[in-house]
């Protein structure tokens, strides 16, 4: 019995590790490449020193680049699954690895609870749900790891702690927090080890020095006076905000940023808290430095290339938001006993917090549904296209529906598809995929194409050929092929032509139509699609359409 309950909080670890794998499958089920993502696909296929070390935004982004690279040829590009079940076991991992750290400093089952709150933190679905932000997540996993390293305080621990350090560094940015945390740990421990050691920071510092010199100064840097100044707040922002995502009391966000509600009065309750604890209990544990210099470095760093879009309530930024705050959480709690009804309190609120935060990963994975059924519509239609698609031409979000797909450049998409493999739909997935594939593949066919009108004013049609008169008042469709169509139209009010293909009960291609007494010459190229076209006609007079 005694060594049932003293492997309780592991079974149950287990159990919430096989959840949350269970759970994020099933959220990212179907799922495709999505924005940023396709910044490597099209640009970075080739295995060269400037596809590895150029910079994305003012990220390093060496690690992702280079699992990217080795997915794509191992598992070509039309399925994304590899690169999902890669993040799923990271974010695993860096769950994992907190239980670990809590463990050693709280007890198991504080270490349940730290870990069950960030492998369900609904708030950061965009770090637990896009592949893209593996880059975040991998600086988290291990910088987690060099922390544990460091515990060991030997030279192992710290031969594995460099390497952990720069691994983190390669992976995003972020890895710089974790140099910061190292940095204080070297210095703190100086007298009983003295400062040799610091070369566990030295190394991993260098080489981003040499990525920065050599690719990282190019990146667009938005750091200036106002940010600097600013800081204070959005840094105390970012921590309420990361304070309620864990507590399951964040707002749903708005295309991933969201505002703070409770996030405020409960900082300030965490720093009253804080403060009578060290009153009860002076002096601040050596972790708990390390962990604050990593925290402060990442919010202070974020605040100085704030520009809109990056709010410290950003989705994104409560991954690694989060965990801090679990870090200091612990360092702060170091050395406090819990009673039983301690931990049935925390149990409570950890089982409360994650309710709300599982409906906004839910959410999350929907809106990527959504931008999946896009992704493959738009796709699909350019490869339908392709004997007359421009190559510049872009998926623009006025074109795609999403703003997710300004990379995608038809000819670098084209030659990526051929060689290795579509994430598009068929044509018959096309037919009966959820709304709006069939809309959005419409539009970019018209614009692709292109489809194309010249009208000529006081010209009627010649007779001859396969014509259909639609009457005046009467709106109707007619069956067009490609090749150039002549609709011509009666004396009378402007006339109005739309055109679909796939889509059903709406005509998403739009023309300008055209005056009374005229003929406009309909062009619509050849593509690879045996699948007609409809044209609606809505006039107050007779029109005749011949092909």
């Amino acid at each position: 019995m005694a060594q049932a309950r003293r492997n309780a909080p592991l079974i149950a670890l287990g159990g919430a590790l096989l959840a949350a794998a269970a759970l994020l499958l099933a959220l990212t089920a179907g799922l495709t490449f999505f924005q940023d993502t396709w910044g490597f696909l099209m640009d970075r296929r080739d295995v060269t020193v400037d596809a590895l070390l150029q910079p994305h935004n003012e990220h390093i982004v060496l690690v992702p680049v280079a699992i990217e690279l080795l997915l794509l040829r191992l598992f070509g590009m039309s399925s994304a699954l590899p690169e999902y079940l890669l993040l799923i076991a990271a974010v695993l991992a860096a769950a994992a690895l907190l239980f670990v750290y809590v463990r050693r400093r709280l007890g198991p089952w504080p270490a349940l609870f730290a870990t069950v709150l960030l492998l369900f933190l609904g708030p950061a679905w965009q770090d637990i749900l896009w592949p893209f932000e593996l880059g975040f997540v991998g600086s988290v996993l291990f910088g987690l790891a060099m922390l544990l390293a460091l515990d060991r305080n030997d030279r192992r621990g710290d031969i594995a702690a460099c390497v952990f350090l720069a691994v983190s560094a390669g992976f995003s940015s972020l890895g710089i927090s974790f140099m910061a945390a190292a940095a204080v740990d070297v210095f703190l421990r100086r007298r009983e080890r003295g400062l040799g050691r610091v070369w566990v920071v030295a190394i991993p510092a260098a080489l981003f020095g040499l990525w920065y010199l050599g690719w990282g100064h190019e990146a667009e840097s938005h750091v200036g006076l106002d940010n600097v100044l600013s800081s204070p707040p959005y840094v105390l922002e970012g921590l309420a905000a990361s304070l309620e995502s864990l507590l399951g009391l964040a707002n749903p966000p708005a295309e991933g940023v969201a505002e703070v509600g409770w996030g405020q009065p409960l900082l300030v309750a965490a720093i009253v808290l804080a403060a009578y604890g060290r009153w009860r209990r002076p002096g601040l544990s050596r972790g708990f430095w390390i962990v604050a210099a990593a925290t402060a470095t990442n919010w202070f760093l974020s605040a100085f290339n704030y520009i809109p879009g990056r709010e410290p309530t950003t989705g994104r930024y409560m991954y690694g938001g989060g965990v801090f705050v679990l870090l200091l959480a612990t360092e702060l709690l170091r050395g406090v006993r819990f009673t039983r009804t301690a931990l049935i309190v925390a149990a409570a609120v950890t089982v409360a917090a994650v309710a709300p935060n599982l409906i906004i990963l839910r959410d999350g994975s929907r809106w990527l549904d959504n931008q999946t059924v896009i992704t493959r519509a738009d796709l699909a239609a350019i490869e339908i296209a392709q004997r007359t698609i421009d190559p510049y031409f872009v998926l623009t979000p006025e074109i795609a529906g999403t703003p997710s797909l300004i990379d995608v450049q038809a000819g670098k998409y084209l030659e990526a598809e051929d060689e290795y493999g579509s994430p598009a739909y068929t044509e018959d997935e096309l037919l009966t995929a959820p709304f709006p594939a069939a809309r959005q593949a419409d539009i970019v066919l018209g614009q692709g194409l292109p489809i194309s009108t010249k009208t000529l004013d006081g010209v009627l049609p010649r007779p001859g050929g396969e014509c259909t008169t639609v009457l005046a008042g009467e709106p109707s469709e007619v069956s067009v092929a490609p090749g150039v169509t002549r609709i011509g139209v009666e004396p009378g009010p402007h006339a109005s032509f739309s055109l679909r293909r796939f889509a059903v009960g709406e005509y998403p291609v739009k023309t300008e139509g055209a005056q009374g007494k005229s003929t406009t010459l309909l062009r619509i190229p050849r593509d690879r699609s045996r699948q007609p076209w409809y044209l609606k006609v809505e006039a107050g007079q007779a029109v005749r359409v011949c092909r």
